[in-house]
């Protein structure tokens, strides 16, 4: 499929033998596929019209996956419009990742969109639906105080278009290549593999990914000093229980840091210390303030500021490691960059001094599990015990076909595909925010699956983010506030997911968070700061 010039195309009229009589006039065509009338169409926008019906149809359930499209000359000519018309249309929901080229088999659907479908029975408008919602026990799906549950609750919650961060476009899995993985991987599976395992996990992906972090975050690692863990989250609790024996019990974090992880220490009764961030990262005279012997770290992509952490800061770090302290590195999203060049990692250059952390949750999806952990060779023996106590090791097979993968290229070849879709989307949600919120500040956006958005011209007190957030939920939009992942006094802001979401669905959500942010404005003494 091609790009046609412009991107939209006037009601040219593409006419053959025969097509000359037709009720609704000369300028108007019909398909029995969708029912599909342009007469519908508004002037000058059949791309957008035509990639609209495909889009409905594909979410509920009228195109399921695995449906095939009609062949863009069969169904221009239907239509009565040019060829260009349909390719265009198509191409946007391949953009999207609904639909793909198959060679002879055509255009296939491929995933459905990601934005909840509306409710079967009566009609529930956005406000009703929040409101019938799980809710935490302060009442309100956005609380000032966020409890244990609140990322439960939060994905629970029904909105048209969900701008949450750290989801990848998870319509871009690859399903052919993992499936044919699979295959391969089973042909060639001995009998005996299928018993108990090593609990650093299967030899094969530890191989894999040492060579994956060689090529892309520059870290020699031998495979034997890898260990295969359920995610970032199980990495972080084996690294809590390993350090919490040594007498270790405070983590400095970054501030603002991930939620998140906070809440995952503290559920392991490590103490969070906040450690101030700014343009160049994490503030290293700060950290030596709190006398914490460990720091949690996302150096590469600061969450959810996006700042790097600069090289002056990274010999500071280096300098206060060297005196004792332990890093915990959270590589979270490091592959994903579009306007800087990359980012070393800490532990190629501190390996015994840093926990290493990374996983396939934004590089291919959440649902898989699958992590590894890097510790210093000091603490390599306490991990694995930990990691032989907690689960025995990961699932074989993920962990084999996930090797087959990164051994085959196809892990590349996806981080490619993902770039360019990202950008995409990061584009239009930049654009959409200058025209929709124009004295909005954008955070972050030289890399990663996220931005952040402050208000700097608001007067003090006059906002506070979770009821933004609140108003753009009744409105049919999910963004988290800033004030979340901050534990210090902080000026409000949204933290705005934007690789999940069709490119398409971006510029209204904005536009609904422009609305939202009027009707959060109220007095400011209903808003008084949080507690430090």
């Amino acid at each position: 499929m091609h790009r046609s010039k412009g991107g939209e195309h006037d009601r040219s009229i593409t006419r053959g033998p025969g097509s000359g009589g037709d009720a609704r006039g000369s300028d108007s065509g019909g398909s029995d596929f969708l029912q599909l009338d342009t007469a519908d169409a508004p002037p000058g926008g059949l791309a957008d019209w035509l990639a609209g019906r495909l889009r409905d149809a594909v979410a509920d359930g009228r195109l399921p996956v695995g449906a095939r499209l009609p062949a863009t000359r069969v169904l221009a000519a239907e239509l009565r419009v040019s060829r260009g018309v349909v390719t265009e249309a198509y191409q946007r929901l391949a953009d999207e990742g609904h639909v793909a080229g198959r060679g002879r088999a055509g255009t296939v659907v491929v995933a459905a969109p990601l934005a909840a479908r509306p409710p079967t029975g009566p009609a529930v408008t956005p406000s009703a639906s929040a409101a019938s919602a799980p809710r935490t026990p302060a009442g309100t799906p956005f609380p000032r105080r966020p409890g244990p549950d609140l990322f439960d609750v939060l994905r629970a919650l029904p909105a048209r278009t969900d701008l949450s961060p750290g989801l990848p476009d998870l319509a871009a899995f690859p399903r052919a290549a993992w499936h044919r993985a699979e295959r391969t991987v089973l042909r060639a599976l001995p009998a005996t593999a299928l018993g108990y395992g090593d609990p650093r996990g299967a030899p094969a992906l530890r191989t894999a990914v040492a060579a994956w972090l060689a090529r892309n975050r520059g870290i020699r690692a031998d495979p034997d000093g890898i260990v295969i863990v359920a995610g970032t989250t199980q990495a972080l609790g084996l690294a809590a229980r390993v350090l919490t024996r040594e007498g270790i019990d405070r983590i400095a974090v970054e501030d603002p840091g991930s939620l998140g992880v906070r809440q995952h220490l503290a559920h392991w009764g490590t103490g969070t210390p906040p450690v101030p961030v700014d343009a160049a990262g994490i503030r290293v005279d700060r950290l030596r303030a709190t006398g914490a012997p460990a720091v949690l770290l996302t150096p590469a992509h600061q969450f959810p500021t996006g700042a790097v952490l600069g090289a002056d800061r990274r010999r500071d770090l280096m300098r206060w490691a060297a005196d004792g302290g332990l890093v915990i590195e959270d590589d979270y999203d490091a592959e994903h960059r579009y306007d800087r060049p990359p980012v070393p990692a800490l532990r190629s250059m501190l390996t015994d001094r840093v926990f290493y952390v990374g996983s396939v949750s934004k590089l291919l999806a959440p649902a898989l599990r699958i992590g590894w952990l890097l510790p210093p060779p000091s603490h390599l023996d306490a991990v694995v015990a930990e990691k032989r106590f907690a689960d025995l090791g990961n699932a074989a097979l993920p962990q084999l076909v996930l090797a087959e993968l990164m051994d085959s290229g196809e892990m590349e070849r996806t981080l490619r595909l993902l770039r360019r879709r990202h950008r995409r989307r990061r584009d239009t949600m930049i654009e959409a925010i200058a025209a929709h919120l124009p004295t909005a500040a954008v955070h972050g956006a030289a890399a990663g699956l996220h931005l952040t958005i402050t208000f700097p011209g608001e007067p003090p007190g006059a906002l506070h983010d979770a009821d933004l957030a609140a108003a753009a939920l009744e409105l049919g939009v999910k963004a988290h506030p800033l004030s979340w992942h901050a534990q210090r006094p902080h000026p409000p802001g949204l933290v705005l997911g934007y690789a999940a979401v069709p490119a398409s669905a971006i510029p209204d959500a904005v536009a609904a968070l422009a609305r939202a942010l009027r009707r959060a404005r109220t007095d400011p003494a209903e808003h008084p700061p949080p507690a430090p």
